[in-house]
């Protein structure tokens, strides 16, 4: 409990026997499928009419089936409905009988999302489809103790945002934590956490920029993966009635990234990129009366005084440059004359490259030091070789800033100009 982030712990989750895992995952799951019969049967007997119906869809709840979880705010770029994008093609898929499948949908709408709760009305009305009756099933009244059953007890946490909209996904470490595997976007925290062999993932990239066909894409995938890689791996029992490779993609999970995803793993980056590094910065400037802060300070006031009377005496660019056609793979080379004005080697000098994409927005390409090469009295030589290996439009201008090696990131004294 007090080394979390250490990985070689989480590793000897290998060494767990296959069997009481799927037996613990039985355990969570059956704990699910009793909380659900405990707290619904009532409000479902209320509020759905036919009993007998409540009664078969009670019964229908299979503790032996790959459950599928979906709970979470039904905000509408999370795209609860991409399940259904196929239907015929989803009846088919849940109504395998060598492969049940069963999906529990729950969660809430802001009062004012008319979108988000307009999707919540929609699954609910596909749920009360016979051919989807006791597959696909959503739980009313979305709350912690619901929250805490679901990322335990499913075998899957589905999460299908709308790239690149997914801020965090914290449901999904959750799940992570209790041997679910993960079937997510490449997006918020799946795309740093997803390791192949440990969870199933769609990728980041967008095919269509065209949302509805983007959407059926994804839906396909996901229908794909289904068909074709879960349920089979699910259901590849071995004489003792559990699948080893679902037991090895749950270890896998367990071991590779749930210890990346402990509050120890964050507080260990903090510690070390940030607190430990500003606690030595302040002993070092406070040092002598404030020694090191003063001499900065000193320095900034004197590049400053100066910033703008800083020449650029002379510039030396092969003709391609200067006329803008450069050839692909070729290499260049620029120099420019700078005086400093009494400065010390006090000025760095950048070449960015810099193309349009298809909108007309700017981008850089590539960023490239110029070294000092010569120096006589205030004039600073510099030089840098420059050379594109893809072919385009592209533009070349020059950065100048203050440097000094007591500055704690450039952005401490963020003065800047650009000439070409």
């Amino acid at each position: 409990m007090g080394d979390q982030s250490n990985q070689k712990i989480w590793e000897k989750i290998y060494e767990v026997s296959d069997e009481e895992i799927w037996n613990t995952r039985l355990a969570l799951k059956n704990k699910l499928i009793d909380y659900i019969r405990k707290s619904f049967r009532e409000d479902w007997l209320k509020n759905q009419g036919d009993p007998s119906r409540i009664v078969s869809l009670m019964e229908k709840i299979n503790p032996n089936a790959l459950l599928i979880g979906f709970a979470r705010r039904f905000a509408t770029y999370k795209r609860a409905h991409l399940l259904f994008t196929d239907l015929d093609r989803l009846a088919k898929i849940v109504n395998n009988p060598n492969y049940p499948v069963q999906f529990l949908f729950a969660g809430k709408a802001h009062p004012h999302d008319g979108g988000g709760q307009g999707l919540i009305k929609k699954i609910y009305e596909i749920s009360r489809r016979p051919e989807f009756l006791g597959k696909i099933i959503f739980l009313e009244n979305y709350d912690m103790k619901l929250a805490r059953r679901l990322v335990s007890g499913v075998d899957i946490w589905m999460n299908t945002p709308t790239r690149p909209l997914e801020a965090s996904g914290t449901s999904g470490e959750k799940a992570l934590m209790n041997g679910v595997v993960n079937l997510s976007v490449l997006d918020g925290w799946w795309l740093e956490g997803y390791r192949e062999g440990a969870g199933w993932a769609l990728t980041e990239k967008r095919t269509y920029q065209n949302q509805e066909h983007q959407d059926q894409l994804d839906a396909a995938t996901i229908y794909s993966l289904l068909e074709n890689e879960i349920l089979p791996l699910y259901y590849a029992r071995n004489s003792k009635g559990y699948s080893e490779g679902w037991v090895r993609t749950i270890k896998n999970s367990i071991s590779q990234v749930a210890p990346h995803y402990t509050m120890k793993r964050q507080l260990d980056d903090y510690y070390s990129k940030f607190y430990c590094k500003e606690a030595a910065r302040f002993a070092d400037l406070s040092a002598d009366d404030n020694a090191k802060a003063k001499e900065i300070a000193a320095w900034k006031e004197q590049v400053a005084a100066v910033w703008d009377k800083i020449e650029i005496v002379s510039s030396s660019k092969d003709e391609a440059i200067a006329a803008g056609s450069i050839e692909t793979g070729k290499e260049y080379t620029i120099t420019h004359v700078v005086d400093e004005k009494g400065l010390d080697d006090a000025i760095g000098i950048e070449l960015v490259a810099i193309y349009k994409d298809k909108e007309g927005k700017d981008h850089v390409y590539s960023v490239e030091p110029m070294e000092v090469v010569k120096r006589e009295g205030n004039l600073y030589t510099f030089q840098c070789k420059h050379h594109l290996d893809n072919g385009g439009s592209f533009r070349v201008a020059y950065r100048m800033f203050p440097k000094n090696v007591n500055l704690p990131h450039r952005q401490d004294f963020c003065y800047v100009r650009w000439f070409v």
